[in-house]
């Protein structure tokens, strides 16, 4: 069945006719979901992000070599319209509490937040591999890059033990590392290679938070549905393939200062018990008020894979730093700078999008070439966030919450032994962006 073909499915139909009885607010259907929305403690709402990035190579394929999710070169892109229903657990009290969450979103980040954790062919051994169906292949192939992902869907308890416990259980956002994908929940438009290179974006399993005092909590979980050790998993694939999820989180009396460290280790699938597994370590401090402080250390693993016909270990590493500053009121700057070193050309992707649309036939509806360089990446940064609305006295409440985000980024990749280069077949490139995000 075709991609085209499957965007008419039953879960389609039915995703589309919840949020256009939610948005319909003179319906009277609508405001009785509403009312019972509010009665029960459920929560609708979702953000738009969308924006464009001058690329001043100009590369030939439209693409931004290995920079991910603001990807396009020079022209518009409808990043994120994400909708998503909610009932939020209580997180104290004697009492056990039950919610839920689902999330729904089309644009061109979908194809990054969608459960590609089964990849085209086996990473340990080259043969193909039968993807997931959660999300993969919905729609949108005629488009190249627009896409639809249903990047989080579980249910979520909290139980009286102790000082409380919350488990999650269903297919969720990677709780590791400093970034995210959902747009609203970070300072700059495009992404650093820690996040997006060096670890998973969704899970698919449960886990479990713990709050063992005012200053530390502790997380416990397990991953399946992945055949690339627990990363990216769905629900119908590779269900046999079981790993870890942990990490433990510090803060400081004052909540001035924090430290939390996070990874994975799994299997890299049922066919396969290599190892695969990663850490997270990221710092926080708060030196004013008005000025915040961020370092992120990440490095990761995988045993045993197929690279250019040769088996070897792989492993990836970097480093990012971050600060920001509060200038006036809705108006902060920032600066991001970091370096991840790749040396065996097995996570960064120059298109990462080509590469994950790729089917098992070796075929990719958003282009016809995706190639990796064994490379340190080099890239800097920088940004602001400005919320016009008060300033300006904008009275419409839809961008009441409105956020515009210019960023500035150089990258450069250095130490490459190969013919081909990331950037449009350069070492180097800069980028010129601008977005907007708008919640409601």
């Amino acid at each position: 069945m075709n991609r085209i073909a499957k965007c008419k499915s039953p879960l389609i139909f039915a995703i589309s006719g919840l949020l256009l009885t939610i948005m319909n607010s003179g319906n009277s259907h609508a405001s009785s979901l509403i009312d019972f929305f509010k009665d029960n403690g459920i929560k609708a709402g979702g953000w738009v992000n969308a924006g464009a990035t001058y690329n001043a190579n100009h590369p030939a394929n439209g693409y931004n070599g290995s920079v991910t999710f603001t990807d396009r070169a020079n022209r518009f892109q409808l990043n994120q319209f994400n909708v998503y229903v909610q009932r939020t657990v209580v997180t104290e009290g004697n009492a056990f509490d039950f919610g839920a969450r689902f999330d729904f979103m089309f644009g061109t980040d979908a194809i990054y937040a969608q459960a590609f954790g089964i990849p085209p062919f086996d990473v340990n051994s080259g043969q193909p591999l039968h993807r997931g169906n959660w999300d993969l292949d919905l729609c949108c192939s005629s488009t190249r890059t627009y896409g639809i992902a249903l990047p989080q869907a579980y249910v979520e308890t909290y139980v009286p033990v102790g000082n409380g416990l919350n488990i999650k259980a269903g297919h969720f956002y990677s709780p590791t590392g400093y970034e995210t994908v959902p747009a609203p929940d970070n300072f700059f438009y495009s992404h650093a290679y820690a996040f997006t290179n060096g670890e998973p974006f969704t899970h698919t399993g449960l886990v479990g938070n713990y709050t063992v005092d005012a200053n530390w909590a502790i997380m416990a979980g397990a991953t399946t549905g992945s055949a690339t050790g627990g990363w990216d998993g769905a629900f119908d694939k590779q269900l046999g393939n079981w790993g870890g999820l942990g990490g433990i989180t510090w803060t400081s009396g004052d909540m001035r200062t924090s430290a939390n460290i996070t990874g994975t280790y799994s299997a890299t699938s049922t066919r396969s018990n290599k190892p695969w597994g990663m850490y997270s370590i990221v710092l926080q401090h708060r030196i004013t008020p008005k000025t915040h402080l961020v370092l992120h250390h990440v490095h990761g693993y995988a045993s045993g894979v197929l690279l250019n016909g040769v088996v070897k270990n792989a492993e990836w590493y970097g480093i990012s730093t971050h600060a920001y500053y509060e200038l006036v009121e809705d108006l902060s700057i920032g600066i991001r700078g970091e370096w991840f070193r790749d040396k065996d050309g097995f996570r960064v992707i120059s298109p990462f999008r080509v590469m994950a649309a790729t089917d098992n036939t070796g075929s990719s509806f958003a282009g016809s070439f995706f190639s990796s360089a064994p490379a340190d990446y080099f890239a800097i940064t920088l940004g602001m966030n400005w919320k016009p609305a008060k300033k300006l006295k904008m009275g419409w409440k839809p961008i009441q919450k409105l956020n515009i985000r210019p960023n500035v980024r150089y990258d450069r990749a250095s130490g490459i032994d190969q013919t081909y280069r990331p950037f449009d077949n350069r070492k180097e490139q800069f980028l010129f962006s601008l977005d907007a995000t708008i919640p409601f």
